[in-house]
């Protein structure tokens, strides 16, 4: 029925090609669409007999370069995909809803190699949907308005298939795609990176080729490290490893061989693995945000532009659809849902800094949607908490760089494994030297140098019983890998101040000059430097730190310590490149959002030492305990001030006295000093 389905739509968008039915300018649209169908169909057909099995790597690159090669920034000026270009082309009225569809209808190449036909028939039945409306005489606002309804109930109808699909396949580790290419490819025959369906550029050929060369050894230790975090993690919070049976698995392609032992490693935890796509669809997608497996991204803009495209049926009706759908399928699933111990991350980076055009042809949210996504995002948590609880999972994650970052590439890789395996008891013992200066303090004032403007107090959680309680949680490098910071949930009350740093790379987009006020704890204003407009620089901060919340809290401080990997940075010039999972250990940082402790608050949790942590709430997150969706905002994002912007960061205590923790960038706490050393090198 569903092959029936298939050869019945692909066969009538065939015909599209060389039909003259539509006028243009649509003509042309929807025979670009039929072409990329067309191509898609050929695929699927190479894949059904086993060609694409016997094809070489510059034929399958070839092939895998034609699938993408209309959204690559050389082409995407004239493609329909830009909704700039899709305007100018079709009309304001037309260009928006028709580059949406465009996009939606590119999710197909994923599913052809998933060879999910049944999403395949879904998507041509839409296409040859609107372009039926196409072939009829209609008023313009009257067809753009069908436009909208064929969409509107594409989305609800198909709600249950798309985001069902999606919750299952992240709690059920039978038949995964991903997983299977890992564990049965030759990784020798980089061929094997094709057949995820993912845009292949030189950065995940080259990351496979050099991991390919590397000894089994390292390799066996890079698992390890990741592996064995996500065990810790566990144990030092008192969870019971031994209830879960799945791990969910993200990464960026290339890291197979890595994986391939993690698996293994997993496995011998009694953990099965589930490796999911990415989502491609507005139905499951977060806005730009990658979650699960990817390959390149073939452009940043087009997918910063298509971001908010779910603005097209956002309505309550939908939400609460969408909602119905997510608790289902939870419940059918919760027996594997609840076997389920949490993510295991490898990051990259690498890639050049991305400051995304902003542009006025993009479909934007209005003031409504806004609060409707804000609404299930929280609810949406709110169920998967129900049913993966908080308070029994737990999560790792680690980075490495993308042969992107230059022609230092190998080098500098073999400096990110040794700092992702740095000695962690050596940073364990001076980092409780800084935590019992900072357990004596009322706040912490942190003040900028050298053109940074940062004055910032933080106040903090007061002890009952010193001799058994901390504040700050001593970061040794468990799930959290590499080693190197002390951090806490700060108190609302009385935090105050400016937080600026000149540049940061924040979730895949630069930040120039950013400055963010708080006054109790709470985010008052915010400004940054990337466009001439004041209302766009407030836009693209209000869009992607504070996730269109009106505000957010501080809902964490922390210290980095981890300055061998500030000097590696410095050294090879990759700074800004750096991602927030080592930025954050290299220099002092402040989290906007919800705190570490998110939806575990309540487990008990310790240092090293033995004392317990009893920072882990904030004014925010305890109105838990009354309406949990007041809580969470589901969002934390890292902010750091690196060394050389720093002129003091000092621990005020209750009688008043000072106590300097760093100043000028260096640390001048007795039995800290050690941390320096790093630093003299780099002075030399």
């Amino acid at each position: 029925m569903i092959d029936e389905r298939y050869e019945l739509a692909a066969g009538r968008i065939r015909d599209i090609r060389t039909e003259e039915t539509v006028k243009p300018p649509f003509r042309e649209y929807f025979r670009k669409m039929a072409d990329f169908i067309g191509m898609i169909d050929e695929v699927r057909t190479k894949i059904a007999d086993g060609t694409c099995r016997e094809m070489g790597a510059d034929e399958l690159a070839e092939w895998n370069r034609r699938l993408y090669q209309d959204i690559l920034p050389e082409a995407y000026e004239t493609s329909y995909a830009n909704p700039s270009f899709a305007a100018r082309k079709l009309g304001e009225g037309y260009g928006q809803i028709l580059s949406f569809l465009y996009t939606e209808l590119r999710g197909a190449v994923a599913y052809v190699f998933e060879q999910k036909t049944e999403y395949l028939d879904i998507l041509y039945e839409l296409l040859i949907e609107v372009y039926n409306l196409f072939e009829e005489e209609t008023p313009e606002n009257e067809r753009i308005s069908q436009i909208r309804d064929h969409i509107y109930w594409y989305a609800s109808d198909y709600c249950d298939v798309f985001a069902a699909d999606r919750i299952r396949e992240q709690v059920d580790p039978e038949g995964s795609f991903a997983a299977d290419i890992v564990m049965n490819s030759d990784l020798e025959d980089l061929r094997y990176l094709y057949r995820f369906g993912e845009y292949i550029s030189e950065n995940e050929l080259r990351t496979a080729r050099h991991l390919s060369g590397l000894p089994e050894e390292v390799i066996r230790k890079m698992a390890d490290v990741y592996t064995e975090g996500f065990r810790t993690g566990f144990v030092n919070t008192g969870k019971d490893l031994s209830k879960k049976g799945v791990v969910e698995i993200r990464y960026v392609l290339g890291f197979e061989r890595v994986i391939r032992r993690a698996i293994e490693n997993f496995e011998k935890m009694g953990l099965r693995p589930v490796v999911n796509r990415s989502p491609v669809s507005v139905l499951t997608k977060r806005e730009h945000l990658k979650i699960g497996y990817y390959g390149a991204i073939a452009n940043k803009q087009y997918e910063y532009d298509h971001r908010n495209d779910q603005a097209l049926f956002l309505d309550k009706k939908f939400v609460e659809r969408k909602l119905e759908v997510i608790q289902t399928t939870y419940e059918r699933h919760k027996a594997q849902a609840g076997k389920m111990a949490g993510p295991a991350c490898i990051d990259m980076f690498g890639e050049e800094p991305f400051t995304p055009v902003q542009k006025e042809e993009v479909i934007r949210l209005t003031k409504k949607q806004e609060e409707l996504q804000l609404h299930f995002l929280s609810r949406q948590s709110q169920i998967v908490n129900q049913y993966i609880r908080g308070d029994e999972r737990s999560f790792t994650i680690v980075a490495y760089p993308l042969p992107e970052i230059g022609e230092q590439y190998e080098e500098i890789f073999d400096e990110i494994i040794r700092i992702n395996t740095l000695d962690a008891k050596a940073y364990e013992r001076v980092q409780q030297t800084l935590i019992d200066a900072l357990d004596q303090g009322e706040y912490v004032h942190i003040l900028g140098g050298n053109g940074n403007r940062t004055d910032l107090k933080v106040y903090l959680h007061k002890l009952g019983n010193p001799e058994k309680e901390t504040i700050f949680e001593n970061c040794v490098a468990d799930v959290n890998i590499p080693v190197g910071e002390v951090f806490t949930s700060p108190v609302l009350e009385g935090t105050g101040g400016t937080l600026h740093v000149s540049k940061v790379y924040l979730n895949e987009l630069q930040y120039r000059d950013l400055e963010i006020t708080f006054a109790d704890g709470m985010i008052t204003d915010y400004h940054c430097g990337n466009f001439e407009k004041e209302t766009e620089n407030k836009e693209y901060i209000f869009d992607n730190i504070l996730h269109k919340h009106p505000s957010l809290p501080l809902g964490e401080f922390a210290i980095g310590t981890n300055t061998t990997a500030y000097v590696a940075a410095r050294k090879y010039g990759i700074e800004e490149k750096m991602p927030i999972l080592i930025a954050e250990k290299m220099g002092p940082h402040f989290a906007v959002g919800d705190t570490c402790y998110s939806w575990s608050e309540d487990v008990r949790v310790y240092n090293p030492n033995g004392k317990e942590i009893i920072a882990k709430d904030n004014a925010v997150s305890i109105l838990r305990r009354e309406d949990v969706s007041k809580a969470y905002y589901q969002c934390h994002t890292d902010i750091t001030i690196p060394y050389e912007e720093l002129a003091r960061i000092a621990v005020i205590t209750r009688e008043g006295e000072e106590i300097v923790l760093l100043s000028e960038g260096r640390f001048v706490l007795p039995g800290t000093e050690i941390l320096n050393e790093p630093l003299k090198n780099q002075d030399k």
